[in-house]
């Protein structure tokens, strides 16, 4: 007896319903992407390893899926890796590629590959799936789509200002209100481990301190002891466990405390740029907040950093985030190329649209109108008039055998198609169509024009 199938932890499938949802999000990502001047880019979906590794700290790298080289793989394996078994050694000899982590790494390495076509600034958006071997929870999974939009060759600060607005603008177009999008500066980090004394463990010290919504002041606390942070260092940073205020509040209370750190004063000054200014352009349904403890793991982030956090009604993990990049072009061979970018989480903006219904009932729906089937005469009576309707990008279809009409409503009824059209001997003879509405039960005689009409309204 065969085993019953099955798919890998962490991937899922789609039924036609969910396809049709996260197609509704894509669209208005995808419009608002191209309303803001990005262009669409496209990668290959593994990239060499060498492209890769190294990128996203130790912990990327440990979520990065290796490919095994085609072949006998072992043949050109270390043989002492392989004897001692030292699985890091021996996977650089077993495995050229991988598949990608996320979609900026790709991007700066298209960048450098492309920069003599490229017309810089060059702003880019790309909606293609990444793979990172994490530990399946609700919202994660180990295969799911990124849509990124980035912008490279300029400083400006203009351009943090309008990927918040482009954030704001896609949220207020799927009705998620009351999303907070959460904003750091990693110079401002930088300063912080600076005045501390802590400077030469930056990126320990930022990566436990990221972790401070999931494990708690006391969780960062051992984890920067056990990264080798001295406990005074840890006393002086304690504030920022409990920082409080409006955004021109925090940032006065950052001041005082990184007045001796030219960098997290520079990080201060580009901050308050970016919040000024939206706070005079303002945002439509969105809330901008002042996050010191948002520190995002990557380490290609050289100012300031975002994070997307859903509506409070919600508890799932955030839904967006990014940040500027100084020299991410610099890893291949590319200098001086600034860039910055934002991402959407399609999966988890899914899951919390989905959570709120706030699906519009056309996203549900496939088919306007279902055709009845009485016989072989009114198939090809209804088909005439369904390739007009479709003419017409109305979507209609016929059910295929002339099966019990019972049985051909509960069709139309699982599939949440809102109205029959009955045709009969009678229907025939006057040119007429039957058109019942499937929710109130109301039932009309139209003709094809009418037909036409009443379909294209709904």
């Amino acid at each position: 007896m065969a085993s019953k199938p099955s798919i890998p932890k962490g991937t899922r499938d789609f039924s036609p319903i969910e396809v049709a949802k996260r197609q509704y999000i894509i669209s208005i990502i995808k419009n608002n992407f191209e309303k803001y001047g990005f262009q669409p880019i496209e990668t290959p979906s593994f990239e060499n390893s060498e492209t890769l590794m190294g990128k996203y700290g130790e912990e990327g790298d440990r979520l990065i899926f290796k490919i095994l080289n085609s072949g006998d793989y072992l043949a050109k394996a270390d043989e002492k890796a392989l004897e001692n078994k030292e699985s890091i050694k021996l996977t650089s000899s077993i495995s050229e590629k991988a598949l990608r982590y996320d979609l900026t790494v790709p991007f700066a390495r298209y960048v450098v590959q492309h920069q003599n076509e490229i017309e810089f600034p060059f702003k880019r958006y790309q909606i293609q799936p990444v793979w990172r071997a994490d530990r399946p929870q609700k919202g994660r999974f180990r295969e799911f789509f990124q849509c990124d939009a980035d912008v490279v060759g300029s400083t400006s600060l203009w351009q943090e200002v309008e990927l918040l607005q482009l954030y704001d603008s896609v949220f207020t177009a799927l009705g998620l209100e009351g999303v907070t999008i959460k904003i750091n500066n990693r110079k401002i980090l930088s300063g912080i481990a600076e005045v501390i004394g802590a400077k030469d463990k930056l990126i320990d010290f930022t990566v436990a301190l990221d972790k401070l919504d999931k494990i708690g002041a006391e969780g960062v606390k051992k984890e920067m002891i056990e990264k080798g942070i001295s406990e005074d260092a840890i006393k002086k940073v304690a504030p920022l466990f409990n920082f409080t205020g409006t955004i021109i509040e925090k940032l006065d209370q950052l001041r005082i405390l990184l007045a001796s750190s030219e960098e997290g004063m520079k990080g201060i000054a580009e901050l308050r740029f970016i919040c000024d200014n939206l706070k005079n352009l303002g945002l439509s349904t969105s809330v901008l907040d002042l996050d010191v403890t948002l520190a995002r793991g990557l380490n290609y982030y050289t100012g300031a950093i975002f994070e997307v956090a859903p509506p409070k009604a919600v508890a799932m993990g955030s839904i967006g985030g990014g940040g500027r990049y100084d020299d991410l072009t610099g890893i291949f061979g590319l200098k001086d190329m600034s860039g910055v970018g934002i991402s959407f989480g399609l999966d988890r903006i899914y899951l919390v649209i989905d959570e709120l219904n706030l699906f519009p009932q056309t996203v549900i729906t496939s088919s306007k109108a279902l055709f009845l089937n009485y016989g072989e005469q009114e198939a090809y009576y209804a088909m005439q008039a369904i390739s007009k309707l479709r003419a017409h990008n109305i979507k209609v279809e016929l059910y295929p055998e002339a099966s019990k009409i019972g049985k051909q409503f509960t069709y139309a009824d699982k599939r949440k198609i809102p109205f029959a059209v009955i045709i009969g001997e009678s229907e025939m003879k006057a040119g007429k169509f039957g058109l019942k509405d499937l929710v109130s039960g109301e039932q009309f005689s139209l003709s094809f024009e009418e037909l036409k009409d009443r379909l294209s309204a709904v």
